[in-house]
C-alpha cells in the first residue's frame, strides 16, 4: 500500500511540476518520502538487474549509447533520459515510466548517476553491472580531493554483484579492481599510440604520458580512430565504424559502451546488431548536438573541466565557424572556474570568439585576453548574447562551447527558434 501511495502521489506532483516547467526532482523526494523503499521496490526485481554508469566525464553520453546498443539486443530498457543523476532524478524517472501499481515494464535499468550520489543509491539498489569511466579534477569544490572521488567510485564496484567495466588507462579507475567483489572484472582501453589524445588525469597534471607498461587485457580497444571513422579491437578481431557522433573523446566512450553492452548481454550477444546500433547513436542533449537555427547548424560542445575543453578544441576546428562560449559557474557547473587557465585555447586565434557570455563571461574574456584570441562581445546576459550571436554573420555555421547550466539555459531559449529534442 505505501509504495502504491507512493506511485500516486509522485506521479500527481510529477504532472503538476511539468505543466508548470520544472521540478524534475521534487516527485521523487515526494516518492521517497511516502515509501524510503520506493527504489528497492521498483528496480529490485528487473529480470536484468540494475546497471550504473559513473565517473567525471562521458556519463550522458555513455549512458545514452549502452541504452541503444542494449535496445539494439532486444532487451526493453529503462533509464533516467533527464540526466538527473542524483537518487531523486532516478526516482522521478521511474514515475515517468512506472504503471499506477509502480510495475516498470522493462528487462534493464541503465542508469547515469552522479559519483556522490551514487553511493546513496548502491547502499539502496545494489546494481547487477556497472561501468565506471575516469577520474578527473572537476568540481574539486564539491568532493576537496579527487581520491574523495576515487574512494566513491570504490564503493560502487565493491557493491556491483556480477561484472564490473573499468578504464584501464585511468589508474585510479583500474586500481579499483582490488575493491570488486563481483565474479568478473572487463577493461576498456586505448591502443598505445592513442593514449596522448586522451590523457589521464595524472597527464594532464605533468603534461606529459603516463608510462603505463603493465595495463590487464581489454575486452574493446579503441585501436585508431580519424574524425568520425574508428576502429575497435574486440579480442582478436578489429570492427571499423561510422559514427554519427561527434568530439574524439565520445569515440573513447563509445569503446565503455561497447565493452558494457557486451559484458551485460554475454555470449548471446549479436556483433552486427551491436555494430548497427552503435553507428546509429547521436549525441546526447547538449554533448556535441547539432541544431539548425535559420537555416545553419549551430552545435552545443558542453565543457566542464580542461581535459574535457582541450579534447573539444580539438574535435572541431575554428574555422568557417562563428564562435560563441558560455561559462557559468552554478553548483551543477562547480564554483571553481580556474581551471579555465588550463585550457589551451591558442586554436581560437585566428578566427577569433564573437561572444562570451555567462555570469563568468569576464573571467573567459580575461582569458581570452591573455591567450591572445580577438573577442568581439562580451555580455554576462545569456539570452541577449545568443540572440546577437545568431543575428550576426547570418549565413555562418556557429558553435557554442558551454557549462552545464549555462547550455540548459541556451536549449530553452534555441527552443523558442527552433526545434530542440524535449528531455522530459
Amino acid at each position: 500500500m505505501r509504495h502504491l501511495l507512493a506511485t500516486l502521489a509522485g506521479k500527481a506532483v510529477k504532472t503538476v511540476a511539468k505543466l508548470r516547467g520544472g521540478g524534475s526532482a521534487l516527485p521523487g523526494l515526494v516518492a521517497e518520502k511516502i515509501d524510503p523503499n520506493f527504489l528497492p521496490r521498483t528496480l529490485g526485481n528487473l529480470p536484468q538487474g540494475v546497471v550504473v554508469i559513473s565517473g567525471t566525464n562521458g556519463k550522458t553520453t555513455t549512458t545514452k549509447m549502452v541504452v541503444e546498443l542494449l535496445q539494439g539486443q532486444g532487451l526493453k530498457v529503462f533509464t533516467n533520459r533527464t540526466g538527473s543523476n542524483f537518487t531523486r532524478g532516478v526516482v522521478a524517472a521511474v514515475l515517468g515510466e512506472a504503471t499506477i501499481g509502480g510495475k516498470l515494464g522493462a528487462d534493464v535499468a541503465v542508469l547515469e548517476l552522479d559519483e556522490a550520489h551514487a553511493v546513496h543509491f548502491v547502499k539502496l539498489v545494489a546494481p547487477r553491472y556497472c561501468l565506471l569511466l575516469n577520474v578527473m579534477r572537476d568540481q574539486l569544490d564539491r568532493f576537496g580531493e579527487i581520491e574523495t572521488t576515487a574512494g566513491f567510485l570504490r564503493q560502487i564496484a565493491a557493491a556491483t554483484t556480477e561484472a564490473v567495466a573499468l578504464n584501464r588507462e585511468d589508474p585510479r579507475i583500474a586500481a579499483l579492481a582490488e575493491s570488486v567483489t563481483a565474479e568478473r572484472v572487463h577493461y576498456f582501453g586505448l591502443a598505445p599510440q592513442l593514449r596522448a589524445m586522451f590523457p589521464n588525469d595524472d597527464d594532464m597534471r605533468s603534461g606529459g604520458t603516463s608510462d603505463i607498461s603493465d595495463l590487464p587485457a581489454a575486452d574493446v580497444v579503441l585501436s585508431a580512430c580519424e574524425g568520425a571513422s574508428a576502429t575497435f579491437t574486440v579480442g582478436s578481431r578489429d570492427i571499423d565504424a561510422e559514427l554519427k557522433l561527434t568530439g574524439v573523446y565520445n569515440i573513447y566512450n563509445a569503446a565503455a559502451a561497447l565493452a558494457l553492452a557486451r559484458t551485460v548481454v554475454g555470449a548471446d550477444v549479436d556483433e552486427e546488431a551491436l555494430l548497427d546500433s552503435l553507428e546509429a547513436v547521436t549525441p546526447a542533449f547538449g554533448r556535441g548536438e547539432s541544431l539548425t537555427v535559420n537555416g545553419k547548424p549551430l552545435d552545443l560542445v558542453l565543457v566542464k573541466n580542461p581535459a574535457g575543453f582541450r579534447l573539444a578544441l580539438r574535435s572541431f576546428p575554428p574555422e568557417g565557424f562563428s564562435t560563441m562560449i558560455a561559462i557559468n559557474d552554478n553548483y551543477a557547473d562547480g564554483r571553481d572556474m580556474s581551471w579555465l587557465w588550463d585550457v589551451d585555447f591558442d586554436s581560437l586565434a585566428s578566427a577569433g570568439v564573437a561572444e562570451v557570455s555567462g555570469v563568468r563571461a569576464n573571467d573567459m574574456a580575461l582569458r581570452l585576453f591573455y591567450e591572445d584570441v580577438p573577442v568581439r562581445h562580451v555580455d554576462t546576459d545569456l539570452s541577449a548574447s545568443l540572440h546577437r550571436f545568431i543575428a550576426l554573420e547570418p549565413e555562418a555555421p556557429k558553435r557554442i562551447y558551454c557549462t552545464y547550466t549555462a547550455m540548459l539555459a541556451l536549449r530553452r531559449e534555441l527552443g523558442k527558434l527552433t526545434e530542440v529534442e524535449v528531455v522530459s
